[in-house]
C-alpha cells in the first residue's frame, strides 16, 4: 500500500516556498544551453523542441512506473521517493524549456487554465484529439 501523501496544510514545514517559475525556467535554460554546448563539443546537434518534447514523453511514462511503484502495483526499489522526486524535477525542467521555445507564459496559461476549470469543471476524458 502506498505511503500517505503530506498535504501543504497538515505539514508547511515539509514544504518551503518554492522558487519562482521566472527563477526556475532561468536555471532549466541554463541547463539547456549546457545540454546544447555538450552536445556540440561532441560533434551532435542539440535536440530539437520536437525531440524534447520526445524525451518528455519518455519521462512521463518513467514518472507513471513510479507512481505505480509508490500504489503498491510494481515492486519498488529502496529509493523509490528520491526517484520520483527526480522524475518529477525531469519532467518539470521539459514543460519550462518547451513553455519558453513555444513562446507560452505558462504563468498566464496557468491561471487562465485553473480559472477555466474551478468555473466549468474538469473536462471530459480525452478523445485522443488534440
Amino acid at each position: 500500500m502506498a505511503a500517505p501523501v503530506a498535504s501543504v496544510e497538515e505539514f508547511p514545514e515539509l514544504f518551503p516556498m518554492p522558487a519562482s517559475l521566472l527563477s526556475l525556467t532561468d536555471r532549466a535554460l541554463e541547463i539547456r544551453a549546457h545540454f546544447n554546448a555538450t552536445a556540440v563539443a561532441a560533434g551532435r546537434r542539440p535536440w530539437t523542441s520536437t525531440e524534447l518534447a520526445q524525451g518528455f514523453a519518455a519521462d512521463v511514462g518513467a514518472l507513471n512506473k513510479l507512481i505505480m511503484m509508490r500504489a503498491g502495483l510494481r515492486n519498488a526499489p529502496p529509493d523509490i521517493d528520491a526517484r520520483l522526486a527526480h522524475e518529477l524535477a525531469d519532467c518539470l525542467w521539459s514543460v519550462l524549456v518547451l513553455a519558453h521555445e513555444h513562446g507560452v507564459d505558462l504563468e498566464a496559461a496557468f491561471s487562465r487554465t485553473m480559472a477555466e476549470i474551478q468555473r466549468t469543471g474538469p473536462a471530459a476524458p480525452a478523445s485522443g484529439k488534440c
